[in-house]
């Protein structure tokens, strides 16, 4: 089942449900009207959900129209919780080694993990606003799972099954706050603003044998500017996978419904697979070069993120973003 929202009725949209091809869709507001509604009543509404989707792909859903991806709002256009892992090592040792500090050994047994912005996700054709070039825009291309709700204290092999939902992301980082920010201790404010979610979530099952062992078995494909910049694969060099990393966030407390659980940008020790950042690619110069010669984003600038089935079809959609500089309105 596809899941998305079209960006109507209210800061939260209006919940439909679309067809494995992305090409047409049916409004769900007879069975509930926001995703939020459906995870917050998963068991009794996603089998009704679930039919739309079968009638859909036989074609004959009531109320079935043509999908326009820039009608759509995020899937969940702003959700209770956003939690962001960073499961691939190889990503955090060379970002890590950029600004000089070494990764402690900890980081193979002990999630790294901090409170994202959740209050507002661009949807997957908005512009990312940015004040400034000199902030270091950059794009983090990840994979996410929404869950329903999970309680305190769940193990790792027990928190897969609270998945319900699969979703890709921009996590946009302003690399040249960063440092700065994790200077005073207290982690990430300023530099990781609003983030973009992919035009639909997908169910698990959606996956099919792509979706295992609470990770997803395909790659994560980057454009940069019209050409590719890396397509690592997504459960290669995933050291901690969603269910440990659903664990993780709730061993203190419990994870209310809609909570959204972040991959971290998606690396593999392979280098030749490219890279799924900009700061990556940037270590990767240095330790090759001597120096960076990649530069960060500059307004105008574009990033497309899409994940690819066996046979070549979009699963998720593209997220595809422009750079634009924020004009000072209120939004």
């Amino acid at each position: 089942m596809k899941l998305a929202s079209l960006r109507e009725g209210g800061r939260d949209g209006t919940l439909i449900v679309v067809d494995k091809s992305l090409g047409h869709a049916v409004r769900a507001t007879d069975v509930v009207p926001t995703l939020q509604g459906a995870l917050d009543n998963w068991e009794a509404v996603s089998g009704p959900l679930s039919q739309i989707g079968k009638q859909l792909e036989a074609g004959d859903a009531p109320g079935s129209f043509s999908l326009d991806v820039s009608k759509l709002a995020a899937p969940l256009p702003r959700a209770y919780q956003f939690v962001d892992g960073s499961a691939y090592l190889a990503h955090v040792e060379r970002v890590r080694k950029a600004r000089g500090a070494e990764m402690p050994p900890s980081f193979l047994t002990d999630p790294l993990m901090y409170q994202a912005v959740s209050d507002g996700f661009l949807g997957p054709r908005d512009p990312v606003e940015v004040e400034s070039e000199e902030f270091g825009i950059d794009f983090e291309s990840e994979v996410c799972v929404i869950t329903g709700d999970v309680p305190m204290g769940v193990s790792p092999g027990e928190a897969g099954q609270y998945v319900r939902l699969v979703v890709l992301i921009n996590d946009v980082s302003l690399r040249n706050l960063i440092p700065a920010e994790l200077g005073k201790g207290f982690g990430f404010l300023n530099s990781k603003p609003r983030s973009a979610l992919s035009p639909v979530a997908v169910t698990p099952e959606e996956l099919g044998d792509a979706w295992r062992d609470s990770k997803v078995h395909l790659p994560l494909v980057t454009h940069y500017n019209g050409s590719l910049f890396g397509e690592p694969e997504c459960a290669l060099d995933m050291q901690f996978d969603f269910g440990q990393l659903i664990a993780h966030a709730a061993k203190t407390r419990p994870l209310g419904a809609g909570t959204i659980v972040g991959s971290g940008t998606i690396a593999n020790q392979d280098e030749s697979r490219g890279a799924s950042c900009l700061a990556e690619k940037r270590v990767i110069e240095v330790v090759r070069d001597g120096k960076a010669s990649t530069p960060f984003m500059s307004f105008g600038d574009r990033v497309r993120i899409e994940m690819l089935d066996k046979d070549g079809d979009s699963i998720f959609g593209a997220i595809d973003q422009t750079i634009e500089q924020y004009d000072g309105a209120r939004k």
